[in-house]
């Protein structure tokens, strides 16, 4: 089994690079790695990149890059992975700063890419634009939710945070709550990419520097129930949702099995479990999404 640590970047296509790459660099405040004819990759605190934009007809993901942990070699995770049916393909050099690294795809046809080491950009976190501490999680709306929760769990070490009934599901493969969100909603896209921020003080100043650029929110700010960190929804030039959170509930002890107590709690201690799809487990402030933010029954 690959033991994935951390979501690393992701990689998106773009028809309005120039646009995404403002949006990022100027509003979001990402610092520019490196920067080809093929792609720009953009940073943030310890990674080399968080982002990637690359050139294309359309808008959407084109690779999901996590690390694994340093156990044994590549080579050695592709053989274990190609014995339990799932192919990969080794490549080096893919990604500026990771010099080796494994493409596979998971069940909703995601391009996954694995890596143990990579160079450290050493740009830290910005000074400008909001400036998030990291790339935080990546929610997915898919058509087959328990083959994505097996895949994730038994070939990558994921873990199960919390369900909303059987239809939104987090999985964490470090001490947050969740690194992956997966939305039962029949179809195959994005559903949101989130940063984290600092503090509550630091998404009040990112919500005063979206006004600044005219960019509305979409939804928040709010706490939710799962995870029950605050956060505020907005959309970036290709009209994808980029969440913008702060106080994530943590589980610093995985045999212990619970996370890290906190004031606004529902249980002491406060496990996983199956939640109601109710306003509480929305935002316990009270405030709901829009029409269709959910994507609740649109198979």
């Amino acid at each position: 089994m690959a033991q994935v640590v951390k979501i690393a970047n992701v990689g998106f296509t773009t028809p309005n690079r120039d646009l995404m790459t403002a949006y990022y660099t100027e509003t979001l405040g990402l610092k520019l790695a490196s920067q080809g004819d093929d792609g720009l990759f953009l940073g943030s605190g310890n990674d080399h990149h968080s982002i990637a934009l690359y050139p294309g007809a359309g808008s959407g993901i084109a690779h999901i890059t996590f690390q694994i942990r340093p156990d044994g070699s590549l080579k050695e995770v592709a053989a274990q992975l190609e014995r339990a049916g799932i192919p990969g393909e080794l490549m080096s050099d893919a990604q500026p700063g990771i010099a080796e690294l494994l493409q596979i795809t998971d069940p909703s046809g995601n391009t996954l890419q694995l890596y143990q080491s990579a160079e450290s950009a050493g740009h830290g976190i910005s000074t400008t634009g909001i400036a998030p501490n990291k790339l935080g999680h990546l929610a997915l709306c898919v058509d087959n939710i328990d083959a994505m929760v097996a895949f994730y769990e038994t070939h990558l070490g994921f873990r199960v945070s919390d369900w909303m009934e059987h239809f939104f599901v987090f999985l964490r493969c470090g001490p947050d709550h969740h690194t992956v969100n997966f939305i039962d909603t029949g179809k195959r896209k994005l559903h949101h990419i989130a940063f984290q921020l600092r503090d509550f003080a630091h998404v009040q100043g990112a919500c005063d520097h979206l006004a600044k650029q005219r960019i509305p929110l979409l939804w928040g700010p709010g706490r939710h129930g799962l995870g029950h960190n605050i956060f505020t929804y907005h959309n970036n030039p290709d009209e994808q949702k980029v969440e913008l959170f702060t106080q994530l509930d943590t589980m610093l002890d995985e045999s212990l099995g619970y996370f890290e107590p906190r004031p606004w709690h529902e249980d002491y201690p406060q496990r996983p479990k199956v939640w109601s799809f109710s306003p509480a487990a929305a935002n316990t402030w009270g405030i709901m999404p829009p029409d269709g933010f959910m994507e609740r029954g649109q198979h």
